[in-house]
């Protein structure tokens, strides 16, 4: 299935939690005067427009970074990056975590990025195509499978799917436990939305045992609409770095604020 396009909820409380954490754990990483790779399975279009048709129908940037954006102070990593896009592109682009991701990186790290969507793909093409990165149109887990270890061999995996596929949540922790041992010291992160039914809950199990010492970190909200089913987000990251655990904390006190 190639139904999902991301572009009717950039911006929403989800991205806000993914986003948050993902610049500040590539603000860490590039502290060091060491390069980084920089791999993300389901790409997007990497660059989106709050002020679009698809964001006013569902309205979920308005009830996300809209909400949100004033608690991350200045010189937040995720601040930086929303406001660097908003001075490229105008005043109502949202970076996608490609985007963040290149906006974060330095010259002499890797950017490597999929996206199987036929027209999210020629977007983040044209999107992100100068800026160096590495751009595929192919299954982003097979992408992962055949990069790892990628040179250099330091770096972060952001593998978010859509979810589309039921049989994701079976695939995800057989994936990690051969990424990781062909990466061991890999950041592993992986979102993942928390619907009514809770189809993430076998899944986070799985992944819980075999990765001791990973962190889990979920929010709740309030549904974007009636009848929405995802009433939270989550993110699990193995191989951490110093001080996200302090940061998700500090995510779950505002997200808290929400209810």
């Amino acid at each position: 299935m190639l139904s999902y396009q991301h572009a009717f909820h950039a911006g929403n409380l989800a991205d806000v939690q993914k986003h948050a954490l993902l610049a500040f754990v590539l603000d860490y990483m590039t502290r060091k005067d060491k390069p980084v790779s920089y791999i993300e399975t389901h790409a997007g279009r990497g660059l989106y427009w709050l002020g679009s048709a698809e964001a006013a129908k569902t309205g979920e940037a308005a009830q996300g970074i809209a909400r949100l954006e004033a608690a991350f102070p200045p010189g937040h990593p995720y601040r930086e990056r929303l406001d660097e896009a908003r001075g490229m592109y105008g005043a109502d682009a949202y970076p996608g975590s490609p985007l963040i991701a290149a906006l974060g990186l330095r010259e002499g790290d890797r950017l490597h990025l999929a996206e199987l969507h036929p027209q999210e793909h020629a977007a983040l093409q044209e999107a992100l195509g100068s800026w160096g990165a590495h751009i595929r149109r192919e299954d982003g887990f097979a992408m992962a499978l055949a990069l790892t270890p990628p040179t250099p061999r330091r770096g972060l995996m952001l593998v978010d799917p859509p979810y589309e596929v039921k049989e994701d949540y079976d695939r995800i922790p057989k994936l990690f436990a051969q990424i990781a041992r062909k990466w061991n010291v890999g950041v592993l992160m992986l979102w993942y939305p928390i619907l009514r039914d809770a189809p993430h809950a076998p899944m986070l199990t799985a992944l819980m045992r075999q990765h001791e010492g990973a962190l889990r970190h979920e929010v709740r909200f309030p549904p974007a609409r009636e009848g929405h089913r995802m009433v939270g987000s989550g993110m699990f990251v193995v191989n951490p770095p110093y001080g996200l655990s302090e940061e998700a904390a500090r995510l779950s006190a505002l997200f808290s604020r929400l209810r």
